[in-house]
């Protein structure tokens, strides 16, 4: 199943943890993941803003504006697209909430605990996307990322989070790795409608044919 399973949000510059989801998948390929999470917030001030970590079944993704990083994982199957509009509304909602000043001086891990109840609830709507319709442009975000796609952090770089020597971070250019296969197929899904007027996020899928989406697919978005 295709979903978001945590979201936390972190300072950048010591890799503080403010706030989080409340986590209740606990296997061992989750308990993996937040092992890199952990690495990945200790080394937020030496990465781009916008990047990606593979880790088998499940994504890493997270941006960071401001001094602050908004971090999720996701299993691998969930859209791109639609996992970087979730963080980008954490972002949003975080910067209108709370000023720079005090993100700056916190002290205590998870000071705005308050904040956790929004990400609750934007975790909610985007792991059932037809409650999304027009409250997100997928427009916007795939034009953004086809511009300037996220960094791909290769799991070399994080082998010290598992007793590896750690591999010093490439220097990054503004372009990351990133599949051709995805690009075309979400071209084709923003640019394609359905005579239902929805439009399927997994266009790619080998079961999808245009009169049905396939049970594996996430959901049809309604785009009015």
């Amino acid at each position: 199943m295709s979903m978001i399973l945590s979201a936390s949000v972190v300072r950048v510059r010591d890799g503080l943890p403010l706030s989080a989801s409340t986590d209740y998948e606990q296997n061992v390929g989750v308990q993996d993941c937040q092992k890199y999470f952990k690495t990945i917030a200790k080394r937020l001030s030496q990465l781009p803003d916008r990047c990606t970590l593979h880790a088998g079944l499940y994504n890493l993704n997270f941006i960071s504006s401001l001094g602050v990083s908004y971090m999720m994982l996701c299993t691998e199957n969930y859209p791109s697209v639609l996992a970087f509009c979730f963080l980008d509304e954490l972002q949003k909602e975080f910067i209108t909430t709370y000023n720079m000043m005090k993100t700056n001086t916190a002290v205590r891990p998870y000071c705005f605990i308050e904040f956790d109840n929004f990400i609750q609830r934007t975790k909610q709507r985007y792991n059932n996307p037809r409650s999304l319709s027009t409250k997100i442009n997928l427009a916007d975000m795939q034009t953004e990322i086809r511009l300037r796609p996220p960094y791909q952090i290769s799991l070399s770089e994080l082998g010290s989070a598992n007793g590896y020597p750690h591999v010093p971070l490439p220097e990054y250019k503004g372009t990351g790795k990133i599949s051709t296969g995805e690009f075309v197929s979400l071209n084709i899904i923003l640019l394609g409608r359905f005579k239902t007027g929805a439009i399927c996020l997994y266009q790619s899928c080998k079961s999808w044919d245009q009169t049905r989406c396939h049970s594996c697919c996430l959901a049809c978005l309604k785009i009015k």
